[in-house]
């Protein structure tokens, strides 16, 4: 491998500032070995997400205080698993809502960005997904697309049928060694060629399980780099926020709402003593259902969209059905919308057809003014929102779970974040 002993210990340094400074992006950076990557391929900075390629020139021009940034933009995209994130969307556009995603971050971190840097304010605080729809192509991102699109189907074709020839055995299984054999050669002399200075050649691609297990090791990573970096005091503002929102666990709401209601719907037997005018002093066992009474509150302001309205309705009657629940349903921007409140008992099915017209800014006092002036308090309120709006100043006497789209924090109840 290419050697230059000067911009190897200008790395070094800056990795060791970084983890003195910085020990969250520190203790990220430590995990990528640092290689020399061949200029063909790696014109600045390049992860896989197991390996921090560089380009000799590049960093040579980069002073110590960019150097430092240029080590934790890649380390924080491989913590981020913008490897395993992509999915079936374009390879160019993606990267540049992960740039996007991940400059700002690092910027407000107190980082000095290399001229280059890919920074636009009004993508602070979104999330790569959020980003790369915003995104708009010009024609050469375009011709690159459809090169990136073809090489990521022949990648994944070659993974293909390299797994079945893996299962066919016999001549095949000895074709593929020779083949082997013969691409190692081609390999070796690309090597020779280029390597004058011996730089690395571009990694292979992964396949989905690889993916998978190495995307679990960094999410490990991110919470032992968080840990130690929050109980040193070394972790705050835009990045303590992002980590907190990331560790946060992602749980299977659906499944903890049936629980829910399963615990307090459930049919049982019931000693309390009868009415005194009975006259028979004993207590017998007698069958009690308990039927749950829910209330779901769905917020309609601009930011959450209708689609999401609509799958998150579809899914109430399943969960419904499997308890005794009666539910009311209360739709709410600024104020309760327009033909509120629609009730189902528990032997109706939920269907719901109405169109929904919300769109305002978020108030969500409404919703619990209207739960207060019942004759019953519910056995639980479920709100379904992105929780940026006013909230009640005083905690209701009934359980409140948030079903949470983004990032914000909720004052009580139970904050349920929704994938």
């Amino acid at each position: 491998m290419y050697n230059n002993p000067d911009i190897e210990k200008k790395l070094a340094v800056a990795r060791t500032r970084l983890i003195l400074d910085k020990p969250f992006l520190g203790a990220l950076v430590l995990r990528l070995p640092m290689v020399a990557g061949d200029p063909k391929w790696c014109e600045t900075t390049f992860s896989d997400g197991k390996t921090f390629y560089y380009n000799h020139d590049y960093i040579d021009a980069l002073d110590p205080e960019q150097t430092q940034f240029a080590l934790s933009h890649e380390a924080l995209h491989c913590a981020l698993s913008h490897f395993h994130r992509r999915g079936h969307r374009v390879k160019h556009r993606w990267d540049l809502a992960c740039d996007y995603a991940v400059n700002p971050l690092l910027i407000n971190d107190g980082l000095k960005p290399p001229p280059d840097v890919m920074h636009l304010r009004e993508y602070e605080g979104m999330t790569a997904e959020e980003i790369y729809p915003c995104l708009e192509d010009n024609d050469n991102d375009g011709e690159r697309d459809l090169e990136d699109n073809k090489k990521s189907d022949e990648t994944d074709s070659d993974s293909q049928q390299s797994r079945q020839d893996n299962n066919s055995g016999g001549r095949e299984k000895e074709k593929e060694n020779n083949e082997q054999s013969e691409g190692q050669g081609e390999q070796d002399k690309d090597q020779d060629d280029t390597g004058k200075g011996g730089r690395a050649a571009q990694p292979a691609g992964m396949s989905a399980q690889q993916e998978d297990e190495l995307s679990l090791q960094w999410e490990a990573r991110l919470a032992g780099a968080a840990q130690q970096a929050l109980q040193s005091g070394r972790l705050e503002g835009e990045m303590a926020r992002m980590v907190d929102h990331l560790l946060q666990p992602k749980l299977p709401w659906r499944m903890l709402l049936a629980r829910y209601m399963s615990a307090t719907a459930r049919e049982d037997y019931s000693y309390a003593r009868p009415s005194s005018s009975r006259g028979d002093p004993a207590v017998y066992p007698s069958m009690r259902s308990h039927e749950t009474n829910i209330v779901v509150a769905i917020d309609t302001s601009g930011s959450i969209e209708r689609q999401e309205i609509q799958e998150f309705i579809s899914e109430i009657d399943a969960i419904k059905s499997q308890v005794r629940a009666s539910v009311t349903l209360l739709t709410c921007d600024a104020k309760l919308n327009y033909g509120c409140p629609w009730k189902f008992e528990a032997w109706d099915q939920f269907q719901f057809d109405v169109d929904i017209r919300g769109g305002g800014g978020t108030n969500f006092k409404p919703v619990f003014e209207w739960v207060e002036e019942q004759d019953r308090a519910p056995d639980l309120l479920l709100y379904f929102t992105d929780a940026e709006g006013v909230f009640p100043e005083v905690e209701p006497n009934f359980p409140v779970t948030w079903l949470v789209k983004g990032k914000s924090k909720v004052p009580f109840g139970v904050r349920v974040q929704l994938n």
